[in-house]
C-alpha cells in the first residue's frame, strides 16, 4: 500500500493466507475492504485494486473512487499488468471528466491494446478477467468483462450490477461465430474448446473472438443501498448474489465485510483462488 497526495491505492498478490485491508473516503460516506486469498489453486492469479484519487477537472477535495478485481488466467502476467494500468489509463483519458461511460470503455480497450503489444513477440497466452466500479459522489459505474461480477445489496436485496460473459449466451455465441471463430463444449462451454469465458483482457491467440470491450453499467446510489460487492468466480462459484449479500448486512466495516465473504467462500469448498472488494455506503 503506498500513499501519494490525494491517492491510497492497495494491491495485494501471493498469500497462502486470506491478504486484507481497507480505506474510507474523505468525507466518511464510503469505506472500501478488499480480500484475497490463494485457496485450493497452486498460484495465486488474482489482483484487487482500491483507490481514491481526485477528479480530473473536479474542485480540490472531490474524489473519485476506482475499485477492481482481476482474476488471472494462464498465469499471472495479463492480470498484474490490468490492474497496474487500468485505472492510469482511465484518469488520463481526456473524455473521463465529461463522458465517463465513453472512458471507461475505451481504458479497457487501450489497457488490453496496449498488454498486446508490449508483448508482442511472446508467446504466452495469458489473460485475464476483470470487473471494476467507478464512484463519483453517489454515481456508480461498474463495467465487466469476463465472469467476474458485481452485486449491490439494496434494501437486503441483491441486484446484478454485471452480466457474466459465458460464451453460451446467445450473443456471445453470434457475435464469436460472425467473427468466424466457434463454441465448442468441453466440460464446460469453451472459446474455440479453450476459454471458458468470451470477453477478457490478453489471451492472444483468440484475441479475435475474446473481445476486451466492457459492459458498463451506471446506478444512482441512495440511502437504501448498503453495500457492493465486486468478486472473482472463486466467489461466485459456490456463493449466490443473495448469498453474498447476506453476508455483508450488518457489517458496518468493510474489511470485515469482505474478510467474511472469502472466509466462506473457501469454507463452501470453492476450489479457485478467491478475491473480493467490497463498499460499504453511508449515503
Amino acid at each position: 500500500m503506498f500513499s501519494n497526495g490525494t491517492l491510497t491505492r492497495t494491491t495485494s498478490h501471493v498469500s497462502d493466507a486470506i491478504v486484507s485491508g481497507g480505506d474510507t473516503r474523505a468525507d466518511g460516506k464510503v469505506s472500501c475492504g478488499f480480500a484475497l486469498l490463494r485457496g485450493k489453486r497452486p498460484q495465486q492469479e488474482d489482483y484487487a485494486f482500491t483507490q481514491w484519487s481526485q477528479i480530473p477537472g473536479a474542485p480540490a477535495g472531490e474524489q473519485v473512487g476506482l475499485f477492481g478485481v482481476f482474476d488471472g488466467h494462464g498465469g499471472t502476467n495479463a492480470a498484474d499488468y490490468v490492474h497496474g494500468h487500468l485505472f492510469n489509463n482511465l484518469l488520463r483519458n481526456e473524455n473521463f471528466a465529461t463522458d465517463a461511460r465513453t472512458a471507461i470503455t475505451e481504458a479497457f480497450e487501450q489497457t488490453d491494446s496496449e498488454y498486446l503489444k508490449q508483448h508482442a513477440t511472446a508467446t504466452r497466452d495469458d489473460g485475464c478477467t476483470a470487473v471494476t466500479a467507478v464512484l463519483l459522489g453517489e454515481r456508480l459505474l461498474v463495467a465487466n468483462v469476463g465472469d467476474s461480477r458485481a452485486v449491490l445489496a439494496r434494501g437486503g436485496k441483491a441486484v446484478p450490477l454485471s452480466v457474466d460473459h459465458k460464451p453460451n449466451l446467445r450473443e456471445e455465441r453470434l457475435r464469436i461465430e460472425d467473427a468466424g471463430g466457434v463454441v465448442v463444449w468441453a466440460g464446460t462451454w469453451r472459446v474455440s474448446g479453450v476459454l471458458a469465458v468470451s470477453r477478457a483482457f490478453g489471451d492472444r491467440p483468440l484475441k479475435r473472438y475474446v473481445i476486451p470491450t466492457p459492459d458498463v453499467r451506471e446506478e444512482a446510489l441512495s440511502s437504501r443501498d448498503d453495500s457492493v460487492i465486486l468478486a472473482s468466480d472463486g466467489v461466485w462459484d459456490v456463493l449466490s448474489n443473495q448469498d453474498v449479500v447476506t453476508l455483508v448486512q450488518g457489517i458496518p466495516d468493510a474489511q470485515r465485510a469482505v474478510r467474511r465473504v472469502v472466509e466462506e467462500a473457501y469454507s463452501r469448498g470453492s476450489m479457485d483462488n478467491i478475491s473480493a472488494v467490497v463498499l460499504k455506503l453511508r449515503m
